[in-house]
């Protein structure tokens, strides 16, 4: 239409004026944007935050369905009733839960601020269990009575600053042995009660360090196996008279070192099960006969180490597990013919907590996999019949999006073999990806393929790659691999992670630009050793709760860990030991890292007090690196409470995104 040119003018000046509006209302709105506050997400007040950039909110809704997760632990069978005690979460910490039938609802049992993730009936009728909780994991638990009828629970130790746990019940389940730190602090005595009559307590044994603990009772209830731990390669078991206290070996030294574990009474206590590495690279299951003290071999065709055991009611049946390149596998034998037979129709996966029920045929346990968290399962040995108790939930993600890592290897700075675990992210990613070293504590942990929880945002969100080495140190590999980072080897773990670095420039998928490295504990420790040694081939590092000086660790550690780890890393109190640790410290190696670093750490925490990494924050501020620092006044070694380990997560997407990604 064509408009007369009075007309037209009109009309023009119309739409100008209406676009100057609209140009107007736009400027105002951006400008009303700009003045408004950034929503975040506020730490709470038990947080410390030193460093840390505010986290957007928008970042927790991202997230959220790779935070709400859960997991279930088998905890204990009800003797009597084909029913179990699980520990699992639904609000902010685990808590004990009774299931009565296989998948049927978790009735919580247990409500506290603190985790309980570990409970044991009364073995005979099952009228209460016990448990152990400590406040804000500073890991001196306490055992307590929770009676079923009145859902009352009762603490029944000092409840001061001591260890209390290892709980054996009698076998006529009308006491309890346990080990405790109460007399000093330092050394770990055993105590005997009646849970149902705490005023019954009564030291049985007064015992010179931190390393005991009861294993078993005799079935007349007259005999104690005890356990002496002194290191990961070293241990002994003794017989204790109940009456007297006095202890006698059980199998006599020689010039090795022995590890053994899990020592059991036979069901008619002629003879003990244990695991033990004489003889071998690997725990094999064995058994002592008493009245010759003669050891014989188990499981000696197996050339795995023997994790856990347990023997069932009637003394008949013995269900082993062992660790088979990482991958857990389930093994029945009968005692009478010892012949062993592995249980088919198990979950692949990393099994854990293997426990009969009474009635010997019904064989609970727990597994976790890359695929899936923490479930219970149990077997029926008689059948082969598997049954699954707990179905936990993924929070929100789908099991197709979860993928089973590789194994790698890769060749260290000396010839030797190191392997790992290796998580893709999926294929939509292209080009060469930014990788994630993650080194396991310990020093003698093993990385295996479990449940990787929050991880798997970093896989499938932001395309990282993530890799899990087994460094030297690591268990599962034979007793000779775990003692070679002994003393003042401790520095040749770290250059199993130089050489991970080569391998990972070799690999055309993986940017050897783009690599962060973190752990927890000693893999906290390796983290900042990488930091100093290899600091122009990482973009970035994440401490949580490391030992940043082993000469002010073992110093600052509480007193009944310390001459244990001295048996590990060595003892400070050598001027050649001390002058070693000072020179590997990566406290004073600290000038050298020039890559943003991030410290995690529970301001309780006794194993590695948080002064290592207060230290550590200190020093590296001064080299004009960014920082950044969180702790959590009610945590100790790692966090556990969901409401921190999420905050920790949106930190650590936070500084991946900046420092990893560059983006």
């Amino acid at each position: 239409m064509i408009f007369p040119v009075r007309q037209h003018a009109a009309a023009v000046r119309t739409a100008l004026f209406t676009v100057i509006a609209a140009l107007m209302l736009l400027t105002a709105e951006d400008a009303a944007a700009q003045a408004a506050p950034l929503a975040v997400v506020t730490p709470a007040a038990n947080l410390v935050v030193d460093g840390v950039p505010p986290i957007p909110a928008t970042l927790r809704d991202e997230v959220r369905r790779y935070t709400e997760s859960r997991s279930a632990s088998l905890a204990d069978w009800h003797p009597v009733s084909r029913e179990i005690l699980i520990s699992t979460r639904f609000g902010n910490v685990a808590q004990i839960h009774r299931v009565a039938a296989p998948g049927g609802a978790r009735a919580q049992l247990t409500f506290f601020e603190e985790p309980v993730t570990g409970a044991s009936f009364q073995p005979v009728n099952g009228r209460y269990f016990l448990f152990t909780r400590d406040v804000g994991g500073n890991e001196f638990g306490q055992i307590y009575r929770h009676d079923l009828a009145t859902g009352m629970s009762t603490r029944i130790t000092d409840g001061g600053r001591s260890q209390n746990g290892g709980i054996r019940w009698s076998s006529r389940g009308d006491r309890i042995a346990y080990a405790s730190t109460r007399r000093n602090g330092t050394d770990r005595d055993i105590y005997i009660m009646d849970p149902l009559a705490p005023a019954t307590d009564r030291r049985l044994l007064e015992l010179p360090g931190g390393g005991w603990g009861v294993s078993d009772w005799s079935p007349d209830d007259r005999t104690l196996l005890v356990g002496e731990y002194l290191s990961v390669n070293q241990s002994r078991v003794f017989l204790v008279d109940i009456a007297s206290g006095n202890r006698t070996l059980l199998i006599p030294e020689g010039r090795d070192t022995v590890a053994y574990g899990g020592a059991r009474f036979s069901r008619d206590g002629r003879g003990v099960y244990l695991t033990s590495d004489a003889g071998s690279e690997f725990a094999q299951l064995a058994y002592v006969d008493l009245a010759s003290r003669r050891v014989t071999p188990l499981s000696a065709s197996i050339k795995w180490d023997v994790e856990e055991f347990d023997l069932s009611e009637d003394g008949r049946s013995l269900a082993f597990v062992t660790n088979e390149a990482g991958i857990s596998r389930l093994y029945h034998m009968d005692t009478r013919s010892r012949r062993v037979r592995s249980l088919p129709g198990i979950p692949s996966g990393v099994i854990g907590g293997v426990d009969w029920h009474r009635n010997s045929r019904d064989l609970g346990f727990s597994v976790s996999s890359a695929r899936g968290p923490s479930d219970v399962f149990s077997v029926n040995v008689d059948t082969g019949t598997l049954t699954r108790w707990t179905a936990s939930e993924l929070g929100g993600i789908s099991a197709s999006d979860l993928r089973e890592p590789s194994l790698i290897r890769w060749p260290s700075f000396d010839g030797r073999e190191i392997t790992g675990f290796y998580y893709r992210p999926p294929q939509r990613f292209t080009g060469r990806r930014p990788v994630i070293i993650n080194v396991h504590g310990g020093p003698e942990g093993q990385s295996r393929p479990a449940f990787q929880g929050r991880s798997n945002y970093y896989l499938n969100e932001l395309g990282v790659a993530i890799i899990y080495p087994n460094v030297r140190g690591s268990s599962g590999f034979g007793k000779s691999f775990i003692k070679l980072d002994n003393g003042v080897r401790r520095e040749e773990s770290v250059r199993d992670i130089g050489a991970l670095l080569d391998w990972i420039a070799q690999q055309p998928d993986l940017d050897p630009r783009r690599v962060m490295v973190t752990g927890g504990s000693y893999g906290g420790y390796v983290t900042l050793a990488v930091a100093t040694s290899y600091n122009d081939r990482i973009c970035c590092s994440l401490d949580v709760v490391g030992i940043s000086n082993f000469n002010t660790f073992l110093k600052n550690t509480e007193s009944y860990r310390r001459d244990l780890r001295r048996a590990e890393y060595g003892d400070e109190r050598l001027p050649e030991i001390r002058d070693y640790f000072e020179r590997i410290a990566p406290i004073n190696n600290a000038s050298k890292i020039s890559k943003p670093l991030f410290v995690v750490q529970g301001g309780n925490d006794p194993r590695v007090p948080r002064t290592e990494a207060e230290q550590m924050v200190a020093r590296v501020k001064q080299n004009g690196t960014p920082v950044w620092y969180l702790m959590a006044t009610d945590e100790g070694h790692g966090f556990r409470k969901k409401a921190n380990v999420d905050y920790q997560f949106y930190a650590t997407v936070e500084f991946i995104r900046r420092y990893l990604l560059g983006g």
